[in-house]
């Protein structure tokens, strides 16, 4: 019989055998990207083991969609990346401090919502750009320094057992699934070419030579960093692309999420989350993350569904960093870098492509910009944006071409003007060339019941033609305006004189 044990949701049923497996199959897989990520950063393995650790279990308390998993991730290291050469690490943790500041600021403001006006071709160029940052930052673990310090390719034999031992990890990765899933593939490969390079002692680099990761709990640690405008000046900037790179991949994670499950995580309660977990981890030595799309999918699928897998993945990670750095220490970067190019793989949208030729154009410019913005500045943040406004315009164009007018004039000789789709900034050019006022009769009713003023634009369009017939001596009526048409005119009133037909047969569905 299956036991169950509600934990924080007392209407919620937890299969606890279930979600302590997935657990800890998280938690394994975890240590791998955790310090993929963490050298893609320039920092120690360990901040980001801290901030898996740290992360992953504030945000499996508080976060707002059980069953997700948080951690150090790609998508911050590349932020943080210039900030770490430039400044060092100290840096690095103020800065996430103050970027978990703004997400509990954002949360707290309700701005979670907002994640829905990101539309899927920029999702689709945010998510390939990351996967191609990610592949192009492991292209470094081929290159030795020289006796100058100075990175060069690898050559000869070298080079040759690099790329095999990467081969090897990315075929198993690719093909145990196919026999088993029993144990998590990544896990897998690093063990089998990890037993390769430890039994036949092969010299290899491993990460042991790049840092050590032998720790025990994270320690409280305030950032070194001098209390001035300055430093403010340097870390703003990287805090708030931090959070916001944090957030938007968090609640696209959240939202693939409730798909699979059929379920609704809740938008703002991530943010603070997301926001406790960076304030908290900046002060105990990690790097600063948010959610992980690749675990997320992978305790989901081992079934989980709860809060207790991603606090028994962050209590095992810690268990590791704790008890298990002279093994971890000895893993070779080969069969890191071949985890992390399958991760790239994973991650790039491929189904994106073959919908080049069945895509609006614009949606596939959109896409293709949010890409390269996002692979040549490494702002994932700044790439969002810039694809949100060029999509905004695009609807805004295509809404302002389709406003259209049926015109006709009664027995009375009053011309009537029945306005077809939204009056806006976009549309007011367009609306304006539809008039013929020194053609028209004495007397003009505009009907607007299958159209809506939106805007302030569209407010000053009817005052500028107002006074157009109002020129010619000529009187113009509107008619069937909506309420919230009406409300936007009355709170114009100081603006614009426009006569506005009553009609009480007439009702309007807001």
């Amino acid at each position: 019989m299956i036991k169950y044990f509600d934990l924080f949701d007392l209407k919620q049923k937890v299969n606890v055998k279930t979600e302590v497996l997935s657990g800890l199959t998280v938690a394994l897989a975890l240590i791998p990207e955790a310090i993929a990520f963490a050298l893609i950063a320039g920092l120690s393995p360990l901040t980001g083991l801290y901030a898996a650790f740290t992360i992953g279990l504030i945000t499996s308390i508080l976060g707002g969609r059980p069953g997700m998993i948080s951690g150090a991730t790609g998508a911050i290291a590349v932020v943080i990346v210039a900030l770490a050469k430039t400044h060092g690490v100290e840096y690095i943790f103020a800065t996430v401090v103050l970027a978990g500041i703004i997400q509990i600021a954002a949360g707290l403001l309700k701005l979670g919502k907002f994640i829905r006006l990101v539309p899927h071709p920029v999702m689709f160029g945010f998510v390939n750009g990351l996967a191609i940052v990610i592949f192009m930052s492991q292209l470094d673990q081929f290159k030795v320094a020289d006796s100058s310090g100075v990175l060069h390719y690898m050559t000869g034999g070298p080079l040759l057992f690099m790329v095999g031992m990467v081969l090897l990890t990315m075929l198993i990765i690719w093909g145990l699934p196919r026999i088993t899933k029993a144990v998590p593939s990544s896990l897998a490969a690093i063990i089998v070419v990890s037993a390769i390079v430890i039994g036949f002692n092969l010299d290899t680099k491993t990460v042991g030579d790049i840092a050590s990761v032998k720790g025990g709990f994270p320690p409280f640690h305030i950032p070194q960093i001098p209390l001035i405008w300055e430093t403010m000046v340097i870390i703003f900037p990287y805090a708030l692309i931090v959070a916001a790179v944090g957030l938007v991949e968090s609640l696209l994670t959240l939202n693939l999420i409730d798909e699979i499950t059929e379920t609704r995580g809740r938008g703002n309660k991530e943010c603070v989350a997301q926001g406790t977990a960076n304030l908290v981890t900046g002060f105990f030595s990690g790097m600063g993350g948010c959610a992980m799309i690749g675990q997320s999918l992978i305790n989901i699928s081992s079934g989980a569904r709860a809060r207790l897998s991603g606090i028994v993945a962050s209590v095992m990670l810690l268990v590791f960093i704790m008890f298990g750095a002279n093994l971890i220490e000895q893993l070779p970067m080969a069969a890191l870098t071949g985890v992390m190019i399958m991760v790239a793989i994973g991650t790039f949208e491929w189904a994106s492509l073959k919908t080049f030729q069945r895509m609006p154009k614009s949606d596939v410019i959109v896409m293709v910009l949010v890409t390269l913005i996002t692979v040549f500045l490494h702002n994932l943040a700044l790439a969002v944006l810039i694809g949100v406004i060029i999509a905004a315009l695009v609807f805004a164009w295509e809404n302002a071409k389709r406003i259209r007018a049926r015109k006709f004039i009664d027995n009375q000789g009053v011309k009537h003007y029945e306005i077809f789709g939204p009056l806006f900034f976009g549309s007011v050019a367009v609306f304006n060339e539809k008039f013929d006022v020194l053609a028209d009769p004495e007397e003009v009713i505009i009907d607007f019941s299958e159209s809506r003023i939106a805007d302030m634009s569209g407010i000053e369009a009817l005052n500028k033609l107002t006074e157009r017939y109002s020129k010619v001596n000529k009187k113009i009526h509107l008619k069937h305006l909506s309420a919230d048409c009406r409300q936007l005119l009355k709170n114009a009133d100081d603006m614009i004189d426009v006569n506005v037909m009553e009609d009480p047969t007439y009702k309007v569905v807001t």
